[in-house]
């Protein structure tokens, strides 16, 4: 297998399995699990606690997103579309990018950065989760994504 395949076979299913990963947390949440809901915090804990029609139907609308993403993954590697390649390569840029702002974001959050000097951020607690492990998964995701369209994209301008 060529070096190109490889890197769009490997980053496509890390961006699959991150993005299925992603959706069967929200759905664990979705179908009223509590387990580290504590480490997502603010309105989103407030939103899955709250168990209205409206909040289920948009948590269920972010299960599907979410699955559309990992869909999109694996199918971008079987593509010969380098439309597709493209749009998938900007979709993981996007969602790197998003991951990045809100993982430096929060992180200067924790070091005191916003707010009054001393004050420390409303859910500190959340906020590490979020530093740590929720929103870097999304700019890994991402990068994962984008890798796998753009090596996708590489191989079928080289006729592969």
């Amino acid at each position: 297998m060529r070096p190109g395949r490889q890197a769009a076979r490997a980053s496509g299913y890390l961006a699959a399995a991150l993005a299925f990963a992603s959706a069967a947390t929200s759905a664990y949440w979705l179908f009223g699990g509590t387990a580290l809901l504590d480490t997502v915090g603010g309105s989103i804990e407030r939103l899955a606690r709250d168990r209205s029609i409206s909040t289920l139907a948009g948590g269920a609308a972010v299960v599907v997103a979410k699955v559309i993403g990992g869909a999109l993954a694996l199918c971008v590697m079987r593509s010969r579309s380098s439309r597709l390649a493209t749009f998938t390569a900007a979709v993981g840029w996007l969602l790197a990018l998003y991951g990045a702002v809100l993982t430096v974001g929060g992180a200067l959050a924790l070091l005191g950065v916003f707010g009054a000097a001393g004050e420390s951020p409303s859910d500190e607690h959340a906020l590490r989760w979020h530093v740590m492990l929720w929103d870097p998964s999304f700019f890994v995701w991402g990068v994962a994504l984008a890798v796998a369209g753009m090596s996708v994209r590489g191989r079928l301008s080289r006729g592969g």
